[in-house]
């Protein structure tokens, strides 16, 4: 049959088995041979019904595009593990399956609350491509706020959204006019919005709005996966970093390392300086550019809000005024001291847990050191101990004394040292150790902290003793010998804690004294009062003056004294013009000073014309 006899209907169906697209269905025209022709009628209904089954079938084709498109952006997406990759081929295949202009992405920023510009295709312009969207504002913040998909036809004339100046700047930069957004949700958990635009006003049949929630979802799908495998990547980087930091602290402490070596190998690990402070807030060790004043101390640091934190929780502390962290240092029931580390930035979970096991084995260590300077200590106090109370074999004594690097015949100052009641006495007991320097032993006996220093001067050595003590409290030091280590320590450790005592009630505390330079108290507590000496300290160059110019100027100040400090009744009882009496008083004040006349002064100065007159019959001491 020739094909010009086909009937329209016939000539259709070759049409559909070919393909053919819906124009050339239309174009097929019926035969009418006359008004109200049966076959015409037949003919339209036919050609309607191939325009049906076209569609149908376009349709379909269009379905199965897409959704193989959606299989190989699942595959795609699956095979990569970079994020900022997964994120550009989301919206490369978003604009080639929509067939739009642009696509873009946004990310929601918890921190911001808002969401942010991350990915783009087809873009042109730099304003779009950095401007963010608060939610409820635009197209994407309403996408964002209510989690459900909207679109627009004329997005700049659609008053169904909350414009804002910045939004319509950028969106009109970019050149849009229809736009699609469709939220990124997994699980509740609202990631970013999808969006597919175009520069003309077409608008987006349900069709496509609902290809590109599947393309969200695959992509919401697959950033989260992507960020939990980098979590679990971080995690376990994290957890093998922590742990080689714990091998390497071990490793440290099984080789004899100190805190020293803690703390380089802590900075070393986290890049910052790192600073160890004792439970009283001294230095022990720092590695790195710590932030200490020109003396070394650390007092800022330990006074720090990160320390004080550490000190009421235990826990790991952060400044973030300072940007200082700090933990701390303890043994159970036991505070050792504090960690301090600078420099560092933000510490991940890794690098926390490397920070509490340098804490750990800090403690570990500290403990280590506190034991053998315990059992050290133990071994100077027993030694002190059996020298001040006499006890113990001479030869014996003497052996232990050169085992502790002392020289026993050598000539030492005994001192006793008295802090304030709220110092521990283990405390004091260390700090004078430290303070006391080589060649001496410090230890404790009947209730006192005693040191024994190489010195022929004892009331310097108690001077610079009680300086060097001052840091840590109040300290009060007296002194007495010189002497060697033998028989008479005891007697000469006596006169010590009788002067320290002198010290505290004559209002002297802080200081430190031998009971030479305590004036007429040192005649009291000292051993052996030297009356002579005192006399001499007191009215030497009065004496020396009388003995060169055969003056009268001791028995002036003599008379002077009885006469109750009247200079008229004293030139009475001398026989002499009173005027007499005023200019021996003014040549006493030029070599006495101009004091002498003070309650204290003129005290001592009474009691050493006293024990002149009952010395030696009252003979001037040389």
């Amino acid at each position: 049959m020739d094909a010009h006899d086909d009937s329209p209907a016939m000539t259709l169906l070759r049409l559909l088995a070919q393909g053919a697209p819906a124009a050339e269905l239309e174009a097929v025209a019926p035969h009418p041979s006359g008004p109200g022709d049966p076959a015409a009628a037949e003919a339209e209904e036919a050609r309607e019904l191939a325009l049906r089954v076209r569609a149908a079938f376009d349709s379909r084709r269009r379905r199965e595009a897409e959704l193989t498109g959606l299989v190989e952006t699942a595959r795609d997406l699956a095979a990569m593990r970079d994020p900022s990759g997964i994120l550009e081929a989301i919206v490369r295949r978003a604009r080639a399956l929509l067939g739009t202009d642009v696509s873009y992405l946004t990310l929601y920023d918890p921190d911001a609350g808002d969401t942010y510009m991350r990915a783009t295709d087809g873009s042109v312009s730099a304003e779009f491509q950095v401007v963010r969207l608060s939610l409820g504002d635009g197209l994407g913040g309403l996408v964002a706020s209510t989690r459900k998909p909207y679109w627009s036809a004329d997005y700049l004339r659609d008053h169904r959204f909350q414009h804002t100046g910045t939004i319509d700047s950028a969106v009109g930069d970019e050149g849009l006019v229809s736009i699609c957004g469709t939220p990124l949700v997994v699980e509740d958990e609202f990631v970013g919005v999808l969006f597919a635009a175009n520069r003309s006003p077409r608008p987006f049949s349900p069709d496509q709005v609902a290809l590109l929630g599947s393309l969200a979802a695959l992509a919401a799908v697959s950033i989260v996966q992507t960020r939990s495998a980098e979590e679990v990547r971080r995690h376990t980087a994290g957890v093998e970093r922590a742990a080689a930091a714990h091998d390497r602290f071990a490793e440290l402490v099984l080789a004899g390392g100190g805190v020293d070596d803690i703390t380089k190998a802590l900075g070393d690990l986290l890049g910052g300086w790192v600073v160890l402070l004792s439970s009283e807030g001294e230095l022990l060790s720092t590695h790195g550019s710590a932030p200490l004043p020109d003396d070394g101390s650390a007092g800022a640091l330990a006074r720090s809000r990160a320390v004080r934190e550490t000190d009421s929780t235990g826990r790991l502390a952060h400044d973030s005024g300072t940007d200082q962290w700090a933990i701390g240092v303890k043994a159970p029931q036991t505070p050792l001291g504090t960690l301090v580390l600078g420099g560092v930035g933000v510490l991940d979970d890794a690098d926390r847990r490397t920070v509490e096991r340098a804490s750990v084995v800090s403690a570990l260590v500290l403990l280590f050191e506190r034991t053998a300077a315990e059992a050290e200590q133990r071994v100077r106090t027993d030694l002190v101990a059996d020298l001040v109370s006499g006890r113990g074999d001479p030869t014996s004594l003497a052996t232990r004394a050169r085992a502790q690097g002392i020289d026993p015949a050598g000539a030492h100052a005994v001192l006793v040292a008295h802090a304030d009641p709220e110092t521990p006495r283990r405390t004091l007991l260390l700090a004078a150790h430290a303070a006391a320097g080589p060649g001496s032993v410090v230890g404790e006996h009947d209730g006192h902290v005693v040191a024994l220093l190489p010195s022929r001067d004892p009331h310097e050595a108690a001077a610079e003793l009680a300086r060097r003590l001052s840091r840590l409290a109040t300290v009060t030091v007296g002194a007495a010998g010189p002497t060697t280590l033998g028989e008479d320590v005891p007697a000469v450790w006596r006169e010590a804690v009788r002067t320290v005592s002198a010290l505290v009630s004559l209002g002297l505390a802080g200081t430190g004294a031998s009971a030479s330079h305590l004036g007429f108290a040192g005649l009291v507590v000292g051993s052996a009062p030297d009356v002579s000496g005192y006399v001499r300290q007191h009215l030497g160059p009065l004496l020396d003056y009388d003995a060169r110019r055969g003056s009268e100027l001791v028995k002036t100040l003599q008379a002077y004294f009885d006469a109750g400090g009247s200079p008229r009744h004293a030139a009475t009882d001398l026989h002499v013009h009173v005027n007499t009496v005023s200019q021996r008083l003014e040549r006493i004040s030029a070599l006495l000073g101009p004091h002498w006349q003070r309650p204290d002064e003129s005290l001592e100065l009474q009691l050493a014309l006293r024990l002149m007159r009952l010395s030696a019959g009252g003979s001037p001491p040389r």
